[in-house]
C-alpha cells in the first residue's frame, strides 16, 4: 500500500479549512491533521487535532508550530489564510514541510492591495488607483484596507469629507476607481511546472460575511482566460488560488484583489469534480493533472452547519430500531452516520425493539447490516430499557417518555434522532 502523505491544515476552524477538510477526507493518498490557535469549529471536525497554538504575532509561534510539525512528521501545510501563508512562506523550507502556493514573494505580493496593483499597473483591466485624496477627480471611489479579505472596512465615498471619514477608520487604506458592475470569482489551479490548468469563473449571487453562500458557475470567456494567464506568468503559483474581478463603468472587468489560496465557496468547482485541495496533494507527489469536470453542475446552496461537544465517556450505545434506526420502513442517513462513525471510535452498538417480529428481515429489508449491532435486544411486555442500559452508555430513542425515564434512572445521556446532526464529522 502506498504511503499517505501527512497534510495539516492551520488554522483549521475557516471556512476555508472546511473545505479542505471535505475535499480531502475521503482520499486514500491523505493523512489529515488539523491544527489552530483558536478553540473553534477545528475541533469538531479533525480526529487528528492539535489546539492552543500561539498567535502568528507571539515570539513563541515559529518555534511551536516547528514542534508540531516536527512531532506529526507533517509534510504538506495548507494555510486558508492570507497571513497565515505570508508568514509562513519564507520559514517553510526551513522548518521541513512544503506550504501550498507558499512562494514567498508571491505571498507577500498578493497579500498587499498596493503591490498587487502595482506589479499589474500595466494592464488595462488593473483598476485607476489615487496615491492621495488630492488626486481624485471623479467620485464616487472606493476606500479600502491595504490587507484585508472578505469585504471589511470597505468604503463607497462621495466626496472628500466622506472619504475623510473612512480614510480614519482604516489602517493604510487604498483609494481606487468606483465599479459599479458585477462581480465574478474565478477559481484557478496552477501546477509544478507554473502551466495553468484550471480557469473557473463563479458568480457571488448572495454573500454573507465575505462568503458566497449561493453562487453559480460561469462559461469561461476569453477576457477572463486571458487576465488568469496573465496573472500566473507574473506570479510564481503552485496550486489552488483565486481572483476576484467586477466590471467598470463601461462593463470592462477590473482586478480587485488575488490569493493564493483557496476560496471560501471552492466548493462550487468541487461539486463540478474539480477537487483543487486533492489536485494540490497529486501535485505534490509529481503527478500529471488532467481536468474533467461535469458541466450540469452550474449552482450551489449553502448554510450554517452545528457541531456539539458531548461532555461524557460512554462506550456503548442503545438505539430503538422502531421510529429512530427505521423511520416508515427506511433506514435513517443521519443515524446510520452516526452508528458507522461509532463503529470505527470502537463503541458497542445495541439495537433493541418492543415489538414481535423478525427484527433481521427488517434490517434487511431496510439494507441495514445486522453485523453492524453487537446485540439485539426484544423488550418483552412490561420491560424497560433502563434495565438494560450501562453506567457509560447513551440512549437514541424517539420516544419522549422512554429518553425521559432512562434519563432520570441512569443519569445518562439520552438522544432523539434530530440530535445527532450535532455529533457527526
Amino acid at each position: 500500500m502506498n504511503k499517505k502523505t501527512r497534510v495539516l491544515i492551520f488554522p483549521c476552524g475557516s471556512v476555508m479549512a472546511a473545505e479542505i477538510y471535505q475535499a480531502l477526507r475521503y482520499s486514500a493518498h491523505v493523512e489529515l491533521f488539523g491544527a489552530s490557535s483558536v478553540d473553534d469549529y477545528g475541533r469538531f471536525l479533525f480526529e487528528r487535532y492539535t489546539g492552543g497554538l500561539p498567535y502568528i504575532s507571539d515570539n513563541e509561534f515559529d518555534e511551536a508550530f516547528a514542534a508540531v510539525i516536527k512531532r506529526l512528521n507533517i509534510e504538506m501545510v495548507f494555510a486558508p489564510h492570507d497571513s497565515i501563508i505570508n508568514h509562513l512562506a519564507p520559514k517553510a523550507q526551513a522548518m521541513g514541510f512544503f506550504l501550498v502556493n507558499g512562494d514567498p514573494t508571491t505571498a507577500a505580493i498578493v497579500r498587499k492591495k498596493s503591490a498587487t496593483y502595482s506589479l499589474f499597473s500595466d494592464c488595462d483591466w488593473t483598476p485607476e488607483t489615487y496615491k492621495s485624496l488630492p488626486e481624485v477627480q471623479d467620485w464616487p471611489i472606493i476606500i479600502k484596507p491595504d490587507i484585508g479579505q472578505g469585504g471589511c472596512d470597505v468604503f463607497l465615498v462621495r466626496n472628500l469629507n466622506e472619504a475623510s471619514l473612512a480614510v480614519g477608520r482604516i489602517a493604510n487604506p487604498v483609494f481606487l476607481e468606483y465599479l459599479p458592475g458585477g462581480e465574478v470569482t474565478v477559481d484557478c489551479f496552477s501546477d509544478r511546472n507554473r502551466k495553468l490548468i484550471w480557469v473557473g469563473p463563479r458568480s457571488r449571487v448572495r454573500v454573507r460575511g465575505g462568503v458566497a453562500m449561493r453562487t453559480n458557475t460561469l462559461e469561461l470567456s476569453r477576457e477572463i482566460e486571458f487576465i488568469a494567464s496573465e496573472i500566473n506568468s507574473r506570479l510564481n503559483l503552485r496550486g489552488p488560488w483565486y481572483f476576484q474581478l467586477k466590471a467598470g463603468l463601461k462593463g470592462k472587468w477590473k482586478l480587485l484583489e488575488i490569493a493564493c489560496r483557496i476560496g471560501g465557496a471552492t466548493a462550487a468547482q468541487r461539486a463540478r469534480g474539480i477537487n483543487l485541495p486533492l489536485m494540490a496533494v497529486q501535485d505534490y507527489l509529481g503527478r500529471d493533472l488532467i481536468v474533467a469536470h461535469n458541466p450540469q453542475v452550474n449552482c450551489i446552496e449553502r448554510n450554517i452547519s452545528s457541531r456539539a461537544t458531548l461532555d461524557f465517556d460512554f462506550d456503548t450505545i442503545f438505539i430503538d430500531l422502531d421510529g429512530a434506526l427505521i423511520i416508515n420502513g427506511f433506514a435513517v442517513p443521519q443515524v446510520l452516520f452516526f452508528l458507522y462513525q461509532s463503529y470505527r471510535e470502537g463503541k458497542v452498538i445495541k439495537l433493541f425493539s418492543r415489538y414481535e417480529h423478525d427484527i433481521t428481515k427488517i434490517l434487511k429489508k431496510a439494507r441495514v447490516a445486522r453485523e453492524l449491532f453487537d446485540e439485539v435486544i426484544h423488550l418483552r411486555a412490561g420491560a424497560f430499557i433502563a434495565d438494560y442500559v450501562t453506567k457509560k452508555s447513551i440512549l437514541i430513542d424517539s420516544r419522549f417518555h422512554e429518553r425521559s425515564d432512562v434519563a432520570a434512572k441512569c443519569g445518562i445521556p439520552v438522544l432523539d434522532v434530530d440530535a445527532l446532526e450535532f455529533f457527526v464529522r
